[in-house]
């Protein structure tokens, strides 16, 4: 018997339930998985707390993981037994083995090791969509990330820096700043201490910016709109503060005829193709070193309450995972 993190009820950190918990033998097109590891991210929390909806109860939380194929169902021929691969958006992967769908999981190339895959699926994937197809950044770029310290944040900070952009963030402490600004960040805002629509107006010479990427939701709204540039794009795609008010249209137009986007990693990989396009870039920026995933917290499976509270509370840098 295997074990896993069971929620039977919505709530804090308090309901994730370490119990034994059989995943099962794959069934046509499916594999099973024998975890390393699995990745932290808020829309765990956002499960939990039921903010989203499961489409079961109960259920083992997760959707980010890492391992190596033990088991394949009939009809599956593109991973064999040993494989080592990764996959996000498949549920359950706060467990030390899962049975997934074969197409939800890519290989892992060498030079990628499984606990780096684990812990950057989902936030990898997450900065190559809004870097190279919600707004395509480049040499002319001038972009605000807010939680630049963040999983997210880090690798979207060296991975814009590789693609030529000025790359300004915002965090809530003085360590965070300096952690980003060592990840690619041109300049890093304490939020707590200063205005950071303010600051961007400075650093900018009054221009502004091209594309603001937003995962904090309502503290950061509506000044994110004020560091756009007229008909600047705001790519809200998170909420770790709070979830937005009700948003008049309106706001936009008086802002600067701004863009406003609302998107998802789950939106930008509907298809096999774009899944293989998109983990294929993060794979090759991590393999060459344009990006080095910093995996700042560990804690065993065990201990995934703790992990909430610390992810929860902003204690975290970097990625976090659960190691199996």
């Amino acid at each position: 018997m295997t074990k896993a993190i069971l929620v039977r009820r919505i709530g804090g950190p308090e309901v994730l339930e370490y119990v034994d918990h059989d995943p099962g033998r794959p069934g046509p097109g499916q594999i099973r998985v024998e975890q390393v590891a699995a990745g932290i991210n808020f829309i765990d929390v956002y499960f939990r707390t039921g903010l989203y909806k499961s489409e079961t109860m109960p259920f083992v939380l997760g959707k980010e993981g890492a391992g190596t194929v033990s088991e394949v169902g009939e009809g599956v021929d593109d991973v064999k037994v040993g494989d080592r691969v990764a996959y996000y958006g498949a549920s359950g992967s706060y467990a030390e083995a899962v049975v997934i769908e074969a197409a939800k999981v890519v290989k892992l190339p060498e030079g990628v090791a499984s606990e780096v895959a684990a812990a950057s699926m989902l936030k990898g994937m997450t900065a190559e969509y809004l870097l190279r197809r919600t707004f395509k950044v480049g040499p002319e770029t001038v972009l605000l990330f807010h939680a630049a310290a963040g999983g997210v944040g880090l690798i979207a900070g060296q991975w814009a820096k590789h693609l030529g952009a000025t790359v300004i963030g915002t965090a809530g402490s003085a360590e965070k700043c300096e952690l980003a600004l060592e990840n690619g960040f041109d300049h890093v805002i304490n939020y707590r201490d200063e205005d950071f629509a303010a600051r961007v107006l400075e650093i900018t010479d009054g221009r502004k910016c091209d594309v603001v990427y937003d995962s904090v939701g309502r503290d950061t709204f509506p000044k994110s709109l004020d560091c756009l540039k007229p008909r600047g794009l705001w790519a809200s795609f998170g909420q770790s503060s709070g979830k937005l008010p009700e948003i008049d249209l309106a706001i936009l137009n008086q802002k600067g005829s701004l863009f406003a986007t609302r998107p998802s990693l789950f939106g930008y990989t509907q298809t096999r193709a774009e899944v293989e396009e998109s983990s294929g870039a993060l794979f090759d920026v991590i393999a060459s070193g344009a990006v080095k995933v910093r995996i700042d917290q560990r804690f065993p499976l065990q201990q995934a309450a703790d992990a909430h509270r610390a992810l929860e509370s902003r204690q975290t840098t970097g990625a976090t995972i659960l190691t199996i």
